[in-house]
């Protein structure tokens, strides 16, 4: 029993620092090197003839939607490149990549400061918000809507990982699209959100690869994931 209680402390306690260590990542670049503001359009106003429709295909999907695209879409909710396991293959492990891992843990930092200004600024009501009618998978979040953050570090991620295994390029960008699709599934985005997050991570991705301690991240994290792939 004692080693037991031992075991659960020891757990209980890797993982509050695992925590801790993602939330201190430093991003590589914020809001005052890349004001996604200056580049992004406006939304459509929440009474516009698109945001209707938009609302109505939210609507129909909810309404459709099967368990399994919901338990899909819950488990979407989570900002991780681990997510892309699928694609990557069972070699993608944060515990055998601990350069990749920090990589990523400074990408989703860099990714949540930029587009929390945005967020901030843009000030998109959530679908929920404007419609009652929608009952979203999640807790309710009462950030702004425009861009969508979690399709923007989706594709972010998938441009990324892209660079290091190019082979795998086309079906990571398909995997992103379908994170993002995901944030449609359960309520939480307008397409809209979604289709502008794809200028959004194009624009972070060019940034932050500017920055000197990202190559120097990159170049370590590449050879590590490549070798762990068995990749030349």
């Amino acid at each position: 029993m004692r080693k037991s209680l031992i075991a659960l402390l020891l757990f209980t306690l890797g993982s509050a620092f695992a925590v801790q260590a993602a939330d201190e990542a430093k991003p590589f670049i914020t809001s005052q090197e890349l004001d996604l503001t200056q580049y992004l359009p406006a939304p459509p106003a929440d009474d516009s003839a698109q945001t209707k429709a938009e609302l109505k295909e939210l609507l129909e999907i909810q309404a459709t939607r099967t368990p399994e695209q919901e338990k899909a879409a819950i488990a979407d909710a989570e900002e991780n490149v681990w997510r892309f396991a699928d694609v990557m293959g069972p070699d993608f492990d944060a515990a055998k990549l601990p350069k990749t891992a920090a990589l990523f843990d400074r990408i989703v930092a860099t990714e949540d400061v930029v587009d929390d200004h945005a967020k901030k600024a843009f000030n998109r009501p959530r679908p929920y918000i404007l419609d009652e009618q929608i009952h979203p998978l999640l807790k309710k979040s009462k950030s702004g809507s425009w861009p969508s953050g979690h399709s923007t570090i989706g594709y972010l991620m998938a441009t990324v990982l892209g660079e290091m295994v190019p082979e795998k390029r086309n079906e990571l960008f398909t995997r992103a699209a379908g994170y993002a699709e995901n944030r449609l599934v359960a309520g939480f985005h307008y397409r809209s959100d979604t289709v502008m997050s794809r200028t959004g991570a194009a624009l972070i991705a060019q940034k932050m690869e500017e920055q000197p301690d990202f190559k120097t991240e990159f170049d370590a994290a590449k050879a590590e994931l490549r070798a762990q792939l068995g990749l030349k």
